[in-house]
């Protein structure tokens, strides 16, 4: 009961996006996404439960650039991802790519949009068929989706290979003999070959030596350059993230707490969470004394979130509302939103006090039941 009181501002981030879908330089406009997995009871395997993996997730990409998707493992990084791409249903919410809404498209309709929208895995070596060689992985896509005529298809994978920097040579070779770096290659060219507008990249480079990390980044830069392609690019690391995005979204534990160009997020963080997440970049320099935020602590369980801020049980700056009322995803400066209770005005606050006040009246009412 207090649960519901407390998260009635769900999709109060969605209004920030109302009409974006119709602008033609946004090409992917998430609102209010949801992404709930039941939890089955042992017996009778009944519902007993929601693992909150997206709880209202909103934001928009323009056309040509790559929005950064960071947080802590298990935050539902991509989970976020592979809803997009509509590989598993929502709970909730609405995806627009190039105006359409995702999860309206038929099966037809969503067939004829798949070329358009392609992903690269995290490891690239489980992504690949031991079975197929490297032409045939690539080239199967653009056989199965009539990208380019039989005749042509020899020709089309070869220069997808050579601007992915891999030769022509490879083509009769297996994944098992590559190096990880060029297998992310592989990958790469298998998305690229179906001529793509979005492309997905689930932490392309996280399992990547450093140095072929920074050549993964590059061609993927140079792709992006060459190709006017769109990336969602999702990761941990948050000097990565930096090097390769024009937009930042930070998450935890299933919600959006921060997003704003990658130039403001860096300069400015706004959100606790944010900031303990940057102090935490190592600097190359044994001299300098690094002030770091230490969060206490272990992350909730999505299953059984903390009410009000999800953030409130490790914040080193929560405050006593924090406990009862979800924080609105609010336009703090332009273009950069915040969901943090710190940035309220003062009418705002004013607003919160009759909710603060039920939830807590709830949530004794429950203390008094279970004792």
């Amino acid at each position: 009961m207090a649960e519901v009181k407390t998260n009635v501002h769900d999709d109060y981030s969605a209004k920030y996006f109302d009409g974006a879908e119709n602008d033609p330089e946004n090409l992917l406009v998430v609102k209010n996404l949801k992404k709930y997995f039941p939890v089955k009871s042992s017996f009778l395997r009944l519902t007993v439960g929601n693992v909150k993996a997206v709880d209202g997730v909103s934001f928009k990409i323009k056309r040509g650039t790559t929005m950064g998707l960071v947080g802590e493992s298990g935050c539902g990084k991509s989970t976020v991802g592979r809803t997009i791409l509509r590989l598993q249903d929502k709970t909730d919410g609405q995806v627009f790519f190039n105006g359409k809404e995702i999860f309206s498209l038929s099966k037809k309709e969503l067939r004829h949009e798949r070329p358009a929208i392609q992903i690269i895995f995290q490891d690239p070596y489980s992504s690949l068929s031991p079975r197929l060689p490297v032409g045939e992985i690539i080239a199967e896509g653009v056989r199965e989706h009539g990208i380019v005529p039989e005749n042509e298809i020899d020709d089309y994978v070869t220069r997808v290979m050579h601007a992915c920097g891999l030769q022509e040579y490879h083509k009769d070779r297996y994944p098992h003999e590559f190096s990880g770096g060029q297998r992310q290659r592989i990958c790469i060219a298998r998305a690229l070959a179906l001529n793509p507008d979005f492309i997905l990249c689930d932490e392309p480079v996280s399992a990547l030596d450093v140095s072929i990390q920074a050549q993964i980044i590059n061609l993927l830069r140079d792709l992006q350059k060459q190709f006017g392609l769109t990336y969602l690019f999702i990761s941990h690391d948050l000097s990565v993230v930096e090097h390769i995005s024009d937009t930042v979204g930070v998450m935890y534990l299933g919600n959006l707490v921060e997003y704003a160009s990658t130039e403001r997020v860096f300069a400015n963080p706004l959100h606790p969470y944010t900031q303990a997440l940057f102090s935490a970049i190592p600097i190359p320099d044994p001299d300098y004394k690094m002030n770091r935020t230490v969060l206490e602590g272990s992350i909730p369980s999505p299953a059984s979130p903390p009410s009000g801020c999800k953030f409130h049980t490790r914040c080193p700056k929560a405050m006593e509302m924090c406990k009862y009322v979800q924080p609105d995803f609010a336009e703090i400066e332009p273009d950069h939103f915040c969901a943090c209770h710190l940035y309220n005005t003062p009418e705002r606050n004013a607003e919160l006090e009759p909710l603060i006040a039920e939830a807590k009246a709830n949530i004794e009412k429950l203390a008094k039941k279970k004792s």
